[in-house]
């Protein structure tokens, strides 16, 4: 007899149960003696995918910003981004438990789930603040002429960073990749996404320093994830992460972010409170 996926059409989300119907998480299950990770693996994906679709059929305006949720709706909203969040981290504890390495397919799917986790931690007000959240000068109209690049907070590197426009006369404006890679002149766009990257690797290593303030290290972590996410989709008005073939490395970043990301949130919010580890 084989595991299986169980789930309940009343709530979103769903679970794995051992041949004899215990739920069981995936990597206990890998564990065990005749585990085939190569299907399981790939099988949560799918499951993942069709979480995201009924997420995104119920609250797809208020994803989109069409409206606001009503205040009966907080509470399924709340529900929606722990079963992500949830669904994630079993995913990577799996694929450590396998010792594989995600693929293509691991970080599409796992970048939308972060893209949506975010859009409802944002709704309902649970997002940590963004590198220099407060402190950057607002973009008058029309064409503005500087230098673009990326920017850290300061030497600690939890604190994390962002793109930023500089201006000739040293005003300080917000950037997003996506900007600079469809919208700016003269940009080497795989130059950004290789620095994106490594911004993104930095952070999600620093993130364990028992120095650094959860809600700051989410909040980097999650802006790095949310800007690349928004850069890398299907189309403007889509939330499907398109990651190109052969960026492997990609991937593997942003799948090791996202993961990290819940595991530092877990520290402080109680609805992620069965995942918190030493390390965070």
């Amino acid at each position: 007899m084989l595991p299986r996926i169980d789930h309940r059409d009343d709530r979103i989300g769903f679970w794995w149960c051992s041949p004899d119907g215990v739920r069981t998480p995936l990597a206990e299950l890998i564990a065990l003696p005749g585990a085939e990770p190569d299907r399981w693996l790939p099988t949560h994906l799918e499951a993942f995918d069709d979480v995201l679709i009924d997420i995104a059929e119920r609250f797809g305006q208020i994803l989109g910003g069409g409206r606001r949720p009503t205040g009966d709706e907080y509470d399924v909203l709340a529900q929606a981004y722990a079963v992500i969040d949830h669904t994630t981290v079993e995913y990577v504890d799996a694929l450590h438990a396998a010792d594989m390495r995600p693929d293509i397919r691991a970080g599409e799917i796992l970048g939308t789930a972060a893209l949506m986790g975010i859009r409802l931690r944002e709704v309902i007000g649970l997002c940590g603040p963004a590198p220099f959240d407060g402190s950057l000068d607002t973009p008058s109209p029309g064409v503005v002429s500087g230098h673009a690049g990326l920017h850290w907070v300061d030497d600690h590197p939890w604190r994390g960073a962002r793109w930023l426009i500089v201006t000739e006369d040293g005003r300080r404006l917000p950037a997003a990749l996506a900007m600079l890679l469809n919208d700016s002149s003269g940009v080497d766009k795989q130059s950004c996404i290789d620095e994106h990257r490594a911004a993104l690797e930095r952070v999600t290593d620093a993130a364990t320093d028992p120095a650094a303030a959860p809600e700051v290290a989410g909040g980097a972590l999650d802006w790095l994830i949310f800007d690349w996410v928004m850069a890398h989709r299907d189309g403007p008005d889509s939330a499907a992460v398109v990651i190109p073939s052969g960026r492997r490395a990609d991937a593997a970043a942003l799948v090791a972010g996202i993961s990290r990301s819940v595991r530092v949130r877990a520290r402080y919010d109680p609805a992620l409170a069965d995942l918190r580890t030493p390390t965070g």
